[in-house]
């Protein structure tokens, strides 16, 4: 794969020398040996569609028109964008050239709104351009700003209107796009000595995170002196990390899949998801789970008891390489070939070696008493034989519902009701069982603690019902922030994975939100990213109807990859 240029948007409203900044900045690429485009929205190169839409617009009457009206105008101006972007940006990346750009789609909400267009409309054509950009996200946004009057003479009127316009999108957009702010107040080569600093910020790796925010004006949101009140929310009064919850959820989803596409890193401009780990916004698209599902659940023989031996003793460890340590052992896995002496053995070598059997995923329980092991991975492997002599498979295959399996998984020790909730939650991903996943959640500790961040009061409601309230509006919040969220392939966020997000979103507003602790009272994100660039072929559980269109996707891609490689 050839590695891609990189985009890079100008923006701000008539008369703050956007242009010329961004002529300078494509400049000084070309200087550095950065090969880069220079381009204008809708565009003013004879011959295209661009410079026709230019003309149309600022004299409709040389073509025999009267006024045109704004939704009509904003829609030619889109016109032009999605000529530009698949005949000369898109191009031009896969080229591995960058492009300057003045002017996005920014320019069409903003004037857009300025001139009376309805929002839902304007939202509708930006829906399209967006889906021409593909995954292709800007490296950074540059808005320009101006404190005095505009540089443009006639700017003067709307000017106004159209600098507190750029503000509100900008404060939208922060967090799915880098964006630095540049006053050209002074002289040229001030403002655009700003940028080259900037340039060079975003270009280095930050030692701690302390320095996370990289300069870059992303400042956490303040907390308002009043709750926002939300209409079908009520009683809950959320804070503004639960619009953050929301943003973060789509974020990490477009990673999810910009990596599946095969698209180079960075696969964000969001500087704490570049930084720090945090797990997809669906649970069965994580490595673990994706293991599990591919190479313990559906690898091996599938009856009842087999099913459930592999899954229970691979999420007691929940840890990959413990359970190839096993493989490596017994060759194959199963419950007809299980010596507990043995599988105790193996382990106790592992844990002598001083290596770590367990992730630090969940927190298991000893089990001492219990058991009366000495080592902890004893007493897990004695609860297993427990569990399979009492013929826990047969009684949780004949269960009618969810709950009846957490309850009978729930009554064995150091099994709680996060534990309990889990494993079944993995059961379910096999054909031992097939219930609604709707039908009940249990939050864990760190969904609580997001739970805490993102609401002032939860109105005397339980966590759990809070996260059904949540996941059953999850179609309406995401419209209500302007938000497209790519679902898995059609399947919409289940009370699993908005339970998982809300824990997510308790790590990021660490970072983010620093001033609202909520009840972890942690301050730091401990684990950092490392891209893995390696391909990833995904296997969801049959039952969902997820793996043919992935396949047909796929094959999709392949073709698009080698057309483009061509």
């Amino acid at each position: 794969m050839r590695q891609y240029g990189r985009l890079y948007v100008f923006e701000g409203p008539d008369g703050v020398g956007k242009t010329e900044l961004s002529r300078r900045f494509a400049d000084h690429l070309n200087r550095e040996g950065e090969s880069a485009i220079w381009m204008s929205f809708p565009g003013r190169d004879e011959g295209t569609l661009g410079k026709l839409i230019y003309d149309l617009h600022h004299a409709p009457a040389s073509f025999r028109l009267g006024k045109i009206t704004p939704a009509s105008l904003q829609t030619l101006h889109i016109a032009a964008h999605l000529d530009a972007i698949e005949r000369v940006i898109l191009p031009g990346l896969r080229q591995g050239k960058s492009v300057v750009l003045d002017r996005f789609w920014w320019s069409t909400k903003v004037y857009g709104i300025a001139s009376g267009c309805g929002k839902s409309l304007l939202d509708a054509m930006i829906d399209v351009e967006r889906a021409a950009w593909g995954h292709v996200s800007p490296a950074s946004v540059f808005l320009i700003r101006r404190h005095g009057p505009p540089l443009r003479p006639g700017a003067e009127a709307d000017w106004a209107k159209w600098v507190d316009l750029y503000e509100r999108l900008a404060t939208e957009e922060h967090q799915r796009t880098r964006i630095v702010r540049i006053d050209n107040d002074h002289s040229v080569e001030d403002a655009f000595n700003a940028i080259l600093q900037a340039l060079n910020q975003g270009n280095s790796v930050p030692d701690d995170s302390s320095q996370m925010a990289l300069q870059l004006s992303l400042e956490p949101q303040k907390l308002p002196a009043r709750p926002t009140i939300i209409e079908g929310l009520a009683p809950i009064k959320p804070t503004p990390v639960y619009d953050t919850y929301w943003r973060f959820a789509a974020e990490r989803q477009e990673i999810f899949f910009r990596r599946w596409s095969a698209a180079p890193p960075p696969w964000t401009s969001d500087p704490i998801l570049t930084e720090f780990k945090f797990t997809n916004a669906y649970r069965a698209s994580d490595r673990v789970s994706q293991y599990l599902i591919r190479h313990v659940i559906y690898e091996g023989d599938q009856s009842e008891e087999e099913v459930f031996f592999r899954t229970i003793l691979f999420k007691l460890f929940n840890k990959v390489e413990t359970w190839e340590r096993l493989q490596s052992r017994f060759g194959i896995v199963s419950y007809r070939d299980f010596d507990l002496r043995a599988y105790d053995a193996t382990l106790s070598e592992v844990i002598d070696r001083g290596e770590r059997i367990y992730s630090a995923a969940y927190i298991m329980p000893s089990g001492s008493k219990a058991f009366g092991a000495t080592r902890k991975h004893r007493s897990h492997l004695k609860l297993l034989k427990q569990m399979m002599d009492d013929e826990v498979p047969l009684r949780i295959a004949e269960a009618k519902r969810m709950l009846d399996a957490f309850t009978l998984l729930r009554s064995y020790p150091m099994i709680g009701d996060f534990l309990a909730y889990q494993y079944v939650t993995d059961l379910n991903y096999s054909t031992l069982t097939d219930f609604p996943e709707m039908e009940f959640v249990i939050p864990g500790p760190g969904a609580k603690g997001g739970i805490s961040k993102c609401f002032s009061s939860i109105g005397g409601l339980t966590e759990a019902e809070v996260i059904r309230i949540v996941t059953e509006r999850q179609a309406t919040e995401f419209e209500r922030l302007g938000i497209e969220f790519k679902t898995l392939w059609g399947r919409p966020l289940q009370l699993i994975d908005c339970q998982n997000l809300f824990c997510e979103v308790d790590k990021y507003a660490r970072v983010h939100h620093p001033e609202v602790t909520g009840t972890s009272m942690r301050t730091k994100i401990k684990q950092r990213f490392r891209a893995d660039v390696s391909s990833i072929h995904y296997l969801y559980p049959p039952k969902w109807g997820l793996n043919e269109k992935i396949a047909s996707a796929e094959r999709e891609r392949t073709l698009e990859i080698s057309r483009i490689s061509a």
